[in-house]
């Protein structure tokens, strides 16, 4: 099974990485796979690389899911 999560761009950095947000947590990842990546916007992430981009309704509405899903009991 595989999971991508919806991240989004704190800051891009050189060589072809960025600093993303996931609540809270930062973390550098790789954006090789991506022509472009600008601050503010989200991506996608699997296993430490930007897989495709999202936007941010989506990445959010996404996030909420996965919010209720840790929260429910």
């Amino acid at each position: 099974m595989c999971l991508a999560i919806p991240v989004k761009v704190i800051e891009v950095l050189p060589e072809q990485q960025a600093l993303v947000d996931l609540g809270g947590v930062r973390k550098t990842i790789c954006t090789a796979l991506l022509d472009q990546v600008s601050q503010g916007e989200y991506v996608i992430l699997h296993v430490g690389f930007a897989i495709g981009r999202i936007d941010a309704a989506e990445a959010e509405r996404t996030l909420a899911m996965f919010g209720e899903i840790v929260n429910a009991d």
